[in-house]
């Protein structure tokens, strides 16, 4: 893989085409950067080799249900079509997640209206095999300290099944306070009770590790109206 591997910004002229290429977001153990071609292979692995207990359905849409086949095509043209929709109101960003030089997951960032809503959601998932060791709280860390810090945003939300603890421990951890729920229809005819999430930036749970961005000025001028207040 190119430059993201080693935790730097990748160059040339596809970055200057499209500057979210150039984005990348780095931790004590993560690298996150926005979803490339090349990422591919080793993302659609990481989908095949399982997320959860396929007797749970943690997801509101459920895509993991769907045959072999259908997930590595849809998991691909899913990808283009997020990173086609981009604009400076509404945006959804996938960071591929790399842990040792190894996509093991995604973690997305999103906003509707941001320029006038300053507020942003994020969703994610990891391989199985990378659950358990705290991850996700640093890649949804490193993704809230981008949006607040850089992005200029004064708000996140976020959502979990009722019963999926590892994904409310997270929100816990990091600051979220319960908003309220909803009822969804996880699988058919199954209906799940959703609790709904909110952080407001000053309530932010910060760890003890500052998020290194690369790449951010680029994605200021395509993803947000202004500076950080």
């Amino acid at each position: 893989m190119t430059g993201e591997r080693a935790g730097g910004a990748a160059e040339g002229p596809l970055v200057r085409v499209w500057p979210l290429f150039g984005l990348v977001l780095t931790t004590p153990r993560l690298v996150l950067t926005p979803v490339r071609d090349e990422h591919l292979p080793e993302l659609i692995d990481a989908v095949l080799a399982g997320i959860h207990d396929p007797a749970e359905m943690p997801f509101t849409v459920p895509w993991t249900d769907a045959p072999r086949e259908v997930l590595i095509t849809e998991t691909a043209r899913h990808q283009w079509r997020v990173r086609a929709g981009v604009s400076r109101e509404n945006w959804t960003i996938n960071f591929a997640v790399l842990h040792a030089g190894r996509v093991i997951g995604v973690q997305d960032l999103n906003a509707r209206s941001f320029p006038s809503l300053r507020r942003v959601g994020s969703g994610s998932w990891l391989t199985r095999t990378a659950h358990g060791q705290g991850l996700g709280t640093e890649m949804r860390s490193a993704v809230l300290q981008f949006a607040f810090d850089h992005l200029g945003a004064t708000s996140a939300v976020s959502e979990a099944a009722a019963w999926n603890g590892a994904s409310l421990g997270v929100s816990t951890r990091l600051g979220y306070a319960p908003n309220g729920t909803s009822l969804v229809e996880a699988r058919p005819g199954e209906v799940d009770v959703q609790q709904n999430l909110l952080l407001m930036r000053e309530d932010f749970l910060r760890p003890g590790w500052v998020v290194d961005v690369q790449g951010g000025d680029a994605a200021l001028e395509l993803l947000s109206p202004g500076t950080p207040d």
